[in-house]
């Protein structure tokens, strides 16, 4: 098997009806890692990914336990076939499958940290949406073909003249940046983005404006959260979405956790400290297909080979 594989966990938007139950139905491993996830969580997690349609699974106390378990399934599935995994990084949620493969917390306390975490955040989207004039819900949107610095002077002139509730929120690649905002600031900034040059401005599939300081009432509520887990230093190489670098230890990993809820992902400075390690292959470990592209984006020579499901997973296996 080939050695040097870095392993990317994918976040919130990935998520779909039915993902990792073809994981499920052929691993003994998954399917032991499923009942430590339903003991964890408190629910039938098996129930939950096979029988919630797209509307439920967009819920974010639903989709975080929900996509960890999909994420972690597939890692499991990974290693009972013999793929060692020698780094590895996770898309905003995907940080907690990273650090429970990183065996910074117990998988067990992922999966706790990830319900609490997914409660708070929802809780705190609620609230935005309430408080807006027709209820509509905050979210987030994808600006594509604007570099980063251009997002961002947009967002600072348009904030000077009075739109508020608009942050960049990912930094995904050289020409998209995810912004995040109440649903009358997205509203608005759509036009705008496009009136700049924006080739697309597209809504995604989550129910908050993450990694922006419209949650920090989330953020306030997980500190105490936080504060009950341990965390210890990384087995193995790390990265954190907060300042894109490998991460040292675990209290700095515990830190990072708070932080990440309210600042941007830095995924590109990711991709680059990643790159650095001159991995064989890295491997979308998780739903979707959103990250392979992001690291096609990248420049890296090595491939980003899809492992979302057991087709995916045979199919890089082959490639490996």
């Amino acid at each position: 098997m080939v050695k040097n594989i870095v392993f990317l966990f994918p976040g919130q938007g990935a998520q779909y009806p039915g993902m990792a139950m073809d994981l499920f139905e052929s691993s003994g491993a998954v399917r032991d890692l499923f009942a430590l996830a339903s003991d964890s969580c408190g629910r039938d997690m098996a129930a939950l990914l096979k029988d919630s349609d797209a509307e439920t699974l967009k819920r974010t106390d639903i989709s975080q336990p929900a996509i960890t378990l999909a994420n972690l399934a597939s890692a499991a599935f990974l290693q009972e076939k013999g793929v060692a995994v020698s780094a590895c990084a996770g898309f905003s949620l995907g940080e907690y499958a990273a650090l429970a493969t990183a065996g910074v917390v117990s998988v067990a306390d992922a999966f706790r940290l990830v319900t609490k975490r997914g409660e708070a955040m929802q809780k705190a989207a609620d609230k935005i949406a309430a408080a807006g004039a027709d209820g509509s819900a905050p979210g987030m949107a994808a600006v594509l073909g604007l570099p980063p610095e251009k997002v961002e002077t947009l967002i600072a002139e348009w904030t000077e003249a009075g739109l508020s509730g608009l942050y960049a929120a990912n930094y995904n690649s050289p020409n998209q940046v995810v912004v995040a905002g109440t649903a009358a600031a997205l509203g608005e900034a759509e036009k705008k983005f496009k009136e700049a040059g924006a080739r697309r401005v597209l809504r995604l599939n989550v129910a908050g404006p993450f990694h922006s300081p419209l949650v920090r009432d989330a953020a306030d509520e997980f500190a105490e959260v936080l504060a009950s887990f341990d965390f210890v230093d990384p087995k193995i190489p790390l990265f954190s979405n907060v300042t894109g670098k490998r991460v040292a230890a675990g209290a700095e990993a515990r830190a990072l956790a708070l932080r990440q809820i309210t600042c941007p992902v830095r995924w590109t400075i990711e991709e680059k400290e990643i790159a650095a390690l001159i991995p064989s292959a890295v491997l979308e470990v998780g739903p979707g297909k959103v990250l392979q592209g992001l690291w096609k984006d990248s420049g890296s020579a090595a491939p980003c080979l899809l492992s979302g499901t057991q087709a995916d997973i045979e199919a890089a296996l082959t490639a490996l």
